[in-house]
């Protein structure tokens, strides 16, 4: 998109001046196109900024995500080709070609295709991230995991028994075999292709699988042959350069994959001895999904005002609080990136560290070498700190000096894994704090966690839902009169499931004066809750039955995510 859409987009109102110079910036930063930084920052949507091109050039507009495109016409331009001039071809008519850009002006682009392809060329406009989508879709042509299991011939390989005594060079020559790599590679790309958080790899004693966490659920994907086993284990220990000797006790590594068209992914490995063979789990870090900008993680206004209030304060404590996975890091890193300055120091231990945010000096922790929470937050204490955020508060020791830190003019963000806000009071104070100590230090408690949101391509009305079972669920007689629950019908934007995307659900605890008394009286973790929501805390179940009232989820992600109000 050129500069002059920038300046009418300001003219007419849908941007502000100060928009734009942040857009602009980050595309000068990132090497990006001003038009994808304008919907990546949130300013607008896809669909408005591609209207908005389109009236502005007297062009049609398309939504390529919901368009089939016609093989033999992708044919007609070269991938390389689409992806310089990010445009892809959407149909042909006689001698007559409809190109999809966002970006109509571009008429070096136009006269590149029509020379190439001796077609006359007619433009439409799509917004530049749904270019890029059609065009991975499109030019897609790899295999799927089951065409490629097909190919394999069992005879190829040879069983290796399981004993202590394996020859590794024979394990190593095996796991360069080429349909091994090739496995490893497409079950690495298709997770990413289906968007999964996390790959499992798990033997059993008559069965091997392969299962992807997809919007935080398991599916499993394929089963590969037994005989592959200690090849595909050893491949992708090989990739992380893990030991592959060592079968006995756990490893932990990283694969950083070039994915093509510019894309990176880390995969954060952990390897597991099982009985039957080593289980391998990785997580996929993909810096371009990260949500930073935090008015879109899930917050209800009035819950964005307190975290904010809180994370802004010049000192105290910040904690994030849920199970694995909830998107605890997510929640830290986007209040990092808002406190981001160059006037403020921060620093963040952290295990392991999953992405790197730039101006934040960021500490990767090494348990074996004595470096842990503890350490890193006593070295921190030395470096002149303005923020502090630390990986997990996971005992007595890293507890202490963080409620020094926060107590003595420094913000300290950071984690614990407990059920719910107010029960966190009560693990500080079994881990060994004083009362009168946390009551001081901490600012705000924010439990979270994650509810699958409803495709919006299938979504419709669920009349199975009862009205009973939102009235046992926590909804008063006049929210379930007017809620209309929703489910998704299954689509292929949503490989039939019925949920595309996840949105999170809060709770927030502001440690306000009265609260504070509840805790130096010792006061039990169900009292808290009960005066927090007194003093009109909106707990986890209440925000997950919002998201229902709006038509985000359905009854049994609330159910799933929340536990009842007591």
């Amino acid at each position: 998109m050129n500069e002059r859409i920038g300046e009418l987009l300001v003219k007419e109102n849908l941007l502000t001046s100060e928009q734009l110079r942040k857009a602009r910036e980050e595309a000068r930063g990132k090497g990006g196109r001003l038009g994808a930084q304008i919907t990546k920052l949130g300013f607008l949507q896809e669909a408005e900024l591609s209207d908005f091109v389109a009236r502005q050039y007297g062009v049609p507009a398309v939504n390529l995500d919901e368009f089939e495109i016609d093989p033999s016409v992708i044919k007609l331009i070269p991938e390389d080709v689409a992806q310089k001039h990010t445009v892809v071809p959407v149909n042909r008519a006689g001698s007559t070609l409809v190109l999809a850009t966002a970006d109509p002006s571009n008429i070096f682009a136009i006269d590149d295709i029509k020379f190439l392809t001796g077609y006359n060329v007619e433009v439409v406009v799509a917004s530049e991230e749904a270019i890029k989508r059609a065009i991975e879709r499109a030019y897609d042509q790899g295999e799927d995991l089951s065409a490629v299991m097909e190919g394999f011939d069992d005879s190829d390989f040879e069983v290796i028994q399981d004993s202590d005594d394996l020859d590794v060079s024979e394990l190593a020559r095996e796991s360069e075999d080429a349909p091994v790599v090739k496995l490893c590679n497409l079950i690495l790309t298709d997770a990413v292709k289906r968007n999964a958080s996390d790959i499992h790899i798990e033997p059993y004693e008559k069965s091997f699988r392969v299962r992807y966490r997809i919007d935080g659920v398991l599916y499993e994907v394929m089963k590969p042959p037994m005989k592959l086993k200690n090849a595909i284990t050893s491949r992708l220990k090989i990739m992380s350069e893990l030991d592959i000797a060592e079968r006995r006790l756990p490893q932990d590594g990283r694969i950083k994959l070039k994915m093509g068209r510019g894309k990176e992914m880390d995969y954060r490995v952990s390897v597991l001895p099982t009985l039957f063979g080593e289980k391998v789990v990785m997580r996929l870090l993909d810096k371009s999904n990260l949500q930073l900008d935090m008015t879109k993680l899930g917050f209800e206004i009035r819950q964005l005002e307190i975290f904010q209030d809180c994370i802004h304060r010049p000192y105290g404590m910040v904690l994030v609080t849920g199970p694995t996975g909830s998107g605890k890091t997510t929640s830290l890193y986007s209040a990092l990136a808002e406190l981001n300055k160059t006037s403020e120091n921060i620093s963040t231990a952290e295990d392991p560290v999953e992405f790197n945010l730039a101006g934040i000096n960021q500490v990767q922790m090494h348990e074996e070498i004595g470096l842990n929470f503890a350490a890193a937050l006593r070295s921190f204490l030395r470096q002149d700190p303005d923020i502090i955020m630390v990986g997990e508060i996971r005992d007595f020791e890293t507890a202490e000096i963080a409620v020094k830190a926060a107590l003595t003019g420094h913000m300290v963000l950071s984690t614990l894994h407990t059920n719910d806000a107010p029960s966190t009071v009560n693990r500080l104070l079994n881990m060994g704090i004083e009362p009168f100590l946390v009551a001081s230090s901490v600012n705000c408690i924010l439990a979270q966690r994650l509810a699958r949101k409803v495709c919006d391509d299938c979504k419709q009305p669920d009349p199975e839902v009862a009205k009973d079972a939102l009235v046992a669920a926590g909804m008063t007689a006049d929210e379930v009169a007017s809620v209309v629950p929703v489910k998704g019908k299954g689509c292929r934007t949503c490989s039939e499931t019925g949920f595309k995307g996840r949105i999170a659900v809060y709770e927030i605890m502001e440690m306000t004066e009265e609260l504070k008394e509840f805790v130096l009286n010792g006061a039990s973790a169900i009292e808290l809750k009960r005066e927090a929501m007194r003093l009109g805390m909106t707990t986890l179940r209440r925000s997950a039955l919002n998201k229902l009232r709006e038509g985000i989820t359905t009854l049994g992600e609330v159910l799933r995510v929340s536990a009842a109000d007591r």
